[in-house]
C-alpha cells in the first residue's frame, strides 16, 4: 500500500485521491474556498496551498539519496502547490501550515488579498458565525488591513430569481456556484459577468435564476454573497439551533437540518448522506418550513368544543364501542411515521377493523430522476410493509353511501381536501381525526380531533423509496413534552428550557399537540384495549421482531444516516 507523509505524520492510502479530500477525509483541517468534492477543481482561490517534495534520486545511478541519518532526502517542488488538484504519490511529503511557515506566510498573504475589497459587514450578514472566509481570517489570515484605497462596488441586492439574492461586493470568485449549474444541476442558468476584481456571478441576459435546486448555491457559497430571499436579514447562526432530520415533501426523504429560533422553523438546509441526497437539497423542501409554524391547531376538541386530552381520549372512545369493528375504517397517512401507522394498525385490530388503508399523494412528472419525486409523501414504503395498502375510493364512497361505515377513524390525512369523499358524504358518520394543520378540510366535519405532532416535533422512523429507514428527532417543542421529547432533543438548544423572562420565549409558538404514538395508545386504552409503551424506541424493536419488511431494524442501526432494509414483497394495489 502507498504511502504519504504530511507534517511528519505518515498515512497509508490507495488509488490516487487528491491531497486536499485525503487530508479532509483524515479529519485534517486545510484552508480551502473554491473546492467541492462533488465538483472540478479550479484552484480559483489559492489558499489550500502545499509544499510537495519527493525523495530525491541520483540521477546516475537511481538510487535513493540519502542524509547524514540515513533517512531520504526529500527534494521540494520550487514553487507551492495547490492540494485541491494534486494527485497523492507514493512516498510523497507533504507540508501544510502546520509545519512550514512558508504555507502560514502564503495564506495569510492570499487572505489578505481576498479581504481588500471584501465589505465589512459582517454583522449583518447572514453567514456570520459560520462562514468559511470569516473562521480563517480569524484563524490565518492579517491581523488588520494596509489597504487604505477606496474599495470596488459591485452589484447589490440583486435578485437572481425568486429565491436567491446577490450581494456582489462579497464574492471572492470561487465560482461554486456557476460550477454547480454547470455540473450538478445542469442549468447554465448562472455565469460570471465582467473581469478581474470587477466580476461577480450573474445570470445571462434573459435568463431567470429559478431552477428547482437554486438555493444550494446559498449553502456552497463560502462569502454570504448568494443568501435567501426568505430567510434574509432574519436571524444569526448563534441564535439557532440546529437539528439533523429528514424532508417530508416527497419520497426522497432527503437528509437536511431544520433551524429554530423561538420555538419556529426558520430554515432548512441540507445534510450530508452520499446514500439518499449526496450534498443537495431540492428547493421545495427549503420551502417546507412555514407549514410547521402557520396554521397550527391547538388542543382537542370533542363537537366542536375545547376539551383536555383524557376527555378526547374518553370520547373518541365512547364512539369506537358501540359499533362493530367491520362499520369502522382506519386510514393511516404516509406522512405520518413508521411506528405510528403501526399502532393505528394495532388499534384497528383490537376492535375487529380490518388494516388501515393509506392515501396516495402522487403528483405526476413532478419527479426529475434526482431528488424530487412524483410521490409527495415520506413514507409509503413505510406504511407498504405494514401491510397497509392504498385506499380505493370509490369503494369507500360506495360503503359511505350504503351506511356500512359508522366511525372513520384517520391519522394525519384530510378525506374531503384529497377528493377522496364530499364533506356532505361524512353527515352521518363519526370522524376521529388526528389533523396536522388548519388547512385540513375535513376538520371542520370531525367529531373529535387530537392534534398531531408533526415530523419537526417527534420521534419516529420513515422508510424512503429506496428502503432506507431514517430516524427523525424533535427540532421544536410541543406544549405537552413528555419524557421522550424532551431526551431527543439536542442538549445544544438554546431555547430547551425557556421562561417567560427569557426574550426568545414566546409560549404562543408551543402547540398543544401530540405524537401519534403518545394519542393512539391512549384511545385504546381509554377503550379498554391496553397499549403501553416507554417510547417509540420500543415500538420499532417491537415492529421488527414481528414484520419482516423491517427486520434487524432500531434506533441504532438507523443511527444518523438510516439504515437500508431488505427487499421484501409489499402489498400493492
Amino acid at each position: 500500500m502507498s504511502k504519504v507523509t504530511i507534517d511528519n505524520q505518515t498515512f497509508e492510502f490507495e488509488d490516487t485521491p487528491t491531497l486536499l479530500q485525503f487530508l479532509l477525509d483524515q479529519g485534517l483541517d486545510l484552508p480551502h474556498f473554491c473546492y467541492h468534492p462533488a465538483m472540478s477543481a479550479p484552484a480559483n482561490c489559492r489558499q489550500c496551498l502545499v509544499e510537495i517534495g519527493l525523495p530525491q534520486r541520483d540521477r546516475v545511478t537511481g538510487e535513493l539519496m540519502l542524509d547524514e541519518d540515513g533517512k531520504p532526502q526529500i527534494q521540494f517542488m520550487p514553487k507551492l502547490t495547490t492540494s485541491c488538484t494534486q494527485p497523492l504519490a507514493d512516498k510523497m511529503v507533504v507540508r501544510t501550515h502546520r509545519s512550514s511557515e512558508l504555507i502560514r506566510r502564503a495564506q495569510k498573504d492570499n487572505l489578505e488579498f481576498l479581504l481588500i475589497n471584501h465589505p465589512l459587514d459582517c454583522p449583518i450578514c447572514d453567514q456570520a458565525g459560520n462562514c468559511p472566509l470569516q473562521i480563517q481570517a480569524f484563524k490565518h489570515g492579517p491581523e488588520g488591513s494596509r489597504f487604505e484605497f477606496e474599495k470596488v462596488k459591485k452589484p447589490k441586492h440583486i435578485e437572481l430569481g425568486p429565491r436567491v439574492v446577490l450581494d456582489g461586493e462579497r464574492c471572492i470568485n470561487c465560482t461554486l456556484c456557476t460550477r454547480f449549474t454547470t455540473e450538478i444541476s445542469k442549468s447554465h442558468q448562472l455565469t460570471i459577468a465582467e473581469r478581474g476584481v470587477h466580476n461577480y456571478p450573474m445570470t445571462p441576459p434573459g435568463v431567470e435564476f429559478d431552477e428547482p435546486y437554486s438555493m444550494n448555491v446559498i449553502d456552497i457559497c463560502p462569502v454570504g454573497a448568494l443568501t435567501s430571499r426568505n430567510f434574509r436579514f432574519k436571524s444569526h447562526v448563534w441564535e439557532m439551533s440546529k437539528t439533523p432530520s429528514i424532508t417530508t415533501t416527497n419520497a426522497k426523504g432527503s437528509n437536511c437540518f431544520y433551524w429554530v429560533q423561538d420555538n419556529l422553523i426558520m430554515k432548512v438546509t441540507p445534510r450530508t448522506n452520499m446514500n439518499v441526497n449526496d450534498f443537495w437539497l431540492a428547493d421545495e423542501d427549503r420551502l417546507d418550513y412555514k407549514r410547521f409554524n402557520e396554521n397550527r391547531p391547538s388542543g382537542p376538541a370533542s363537537q366542536g368544543a375545547a376539551v383536555d386530552w383524557d376527555t378526547a381520549y374518553a370520547d373518541a372512545a365512547a364512539h369506537l364501542r358501540g359499533v362493530s369493528g367491520p362499520e369502522i375504517i382506519f386510514i393511516g397517512s404516509a406522512t405520518a411515521s413508521v411506528e405510528d401507522n403501526y399502532l393505528l394498525g394495532r388499534l384497528a385490530s383490537a376492535v375487529g377493523s380490518e388494516t388501515p388503508v393509506f392515501l396516495e399523494h402522487i403528483s405526476a412528472g413532478a419527479g426529475d430522476d434526482w431528488l424530487l419525486t412524483d410521490d409527495k409523501t415520506p413514507n409509503v414504503n413505510g406504511c407498504r410493509r405494514l401491510g397497509m395498502r392504498p385506499i380505493d375510493a370509490l369503494l369507500f364512497r360506495s360503503r359511505l353511501e350504503s351506511g356500512n361505515i359508522k366511525v372513520v377513524y384517520i391519522l394525519e390525512e384530510d378525506l374531503v381536501g384529497s377528493g377522496i369523499c364530499m364533506a356532505a358524504a361524512l353527515e352521518n358518520v363519526t370522524v376521529i381525526l388526528h389533523p396536522y394543520s388548519t388547512t385540513n378540510e375535513t376538520l371542520e366535519h370531525a367529531d373529535i380531533s387530537l392534534p398531531a405532532a408533526m415530523i419537526v416535533e417527534t420521534v419516529g422512523t420513515f422508510v424512503n423509496e429506496n428502503g432506507i429507514a431514517q430516524k427523525v428527532q424533535p427540532a421544536k417543542a410541543i406544549r405537552a413534552v413528555n419524557r421522550t421529547l424532551m431526551m431527543s432533543f439536542g442538549r445544544s438548544r438554546a431555547d430547551l428550557h425557556g421562561t417567560p423572562f427569557d426574550r426568545w420565549f414566546n409560549e404562543e409558538n408551543l402547540v398543544d399537540c401530540q405524537p401519534g404514538w403518545v394519542s393512539v395508545p391512549a384511545v385504546a386504552t381509554a377503550l379498554g384495549h391496553k397499549m403501553t409503551y416507554k417510547g417509540p424506541r420500543q415500538i420499532i424493536e417491537e415492529i421488527a421482531a414481528q414484520i419482516e419488511g423491517f427486520s434487524g431494524l432500531s434506533y441504532n442501526e438507523m443511527g444518523d444516516l438510516g439504515m437500508r432494509l431488505n427487499e421484501v414483497a409489499t402489498t400493492v394495489c
